[in-house]
């Protein structure tokens, strides 16, 4: 869908419209919609809008001139919205911003929910995703590798968070997550992901 077609929409800009122009987030409706209809590791709405909220951050960053490294972006978005963010933590970060001249308050109040992203895919890009008659085990491996990312990206911020605040030591790492499934039945053991690929556990080679 072209830029024009997207800015007059069907009816009243919605906020992402307004967002994407006053950001000058240029491309990411395409990227947004095809994320949402792809047939393999398709993103769900609500990472759509974590998505869409860390570029509103980058691009609020590189409006103030605020240098960043890789990953750190994603760590200041978690630092500002996850729930399990201690209040002390989160108003570090937002001090720090505010120094860096960001307005935090207009910032958040930019954010956008799924809803936002919902209504700006299906009403202005007229967008829709017919779920894929899939193999069952093949839509679950996709996400069991989903959830395993998610894992591994969360434990790593934690860890971070850990070790710049002075409370452990630990260099450079790599997060790995596995998720592992015991048949008390044959006595074996599998990672979730191969567990998946195999069709099965050994019980049905002892039938």
């Amino acid at each position: 869908m072209d830029s024009s077609s997207e800015s007059s929409g069907r009816g009243r800009r919605s906020k992402v419209v307004r967002l994407i122009e006053e950001y000058d987030l240029q491309g990411i409706g395409a990227e947004l919609e095809r994320y949402w209809t792809a047939d393999e590791d398709r993103r769900s709405l609500r990472d759509l809008a974590d998505y869409f909220n860390r570029h509103l951050l980058e691009a609020a960053l590189d409006s103030a001139g605020v240098q960043h490294l890789d990953g750190e972006t994603e760590n200041t978005y978690r630092l500002l919205t996850d729930d399990d963010v201690s209040s002390a933590d989160r108003t570090r970060v937002r001090r720090r911003l505010e120094r860096d001249g960001v307005d935090v308050d207009e910032l958040e109040s930019d954010f956008v929910t799924y809803q936002a992203i919902r209504t700006y895919l299906k009403d202005h890009r007229g967008a829709e995703y017919t779920p894929d008659e899939t193999d069952p085990l093949e839509r679950e491996k996709a996400n069991a590798q989903q959830l395993r990312g998610r894992m591994a990206a969360v434990t790593e911020g934690k860890l971070e968070q850990l070790r710049d605040g002075g409370h452990l030591t630990l260099g450079e790492f790599r997060t790995l997550a596995e998720i592992r499934v015991v048949c008390e039945d044959c006595n074996t053991q599998f990672d979730l992901v191969e567990l998946l690929e195999r069709g099965g556990c050994n019980c049905s080679a002892d039938e």
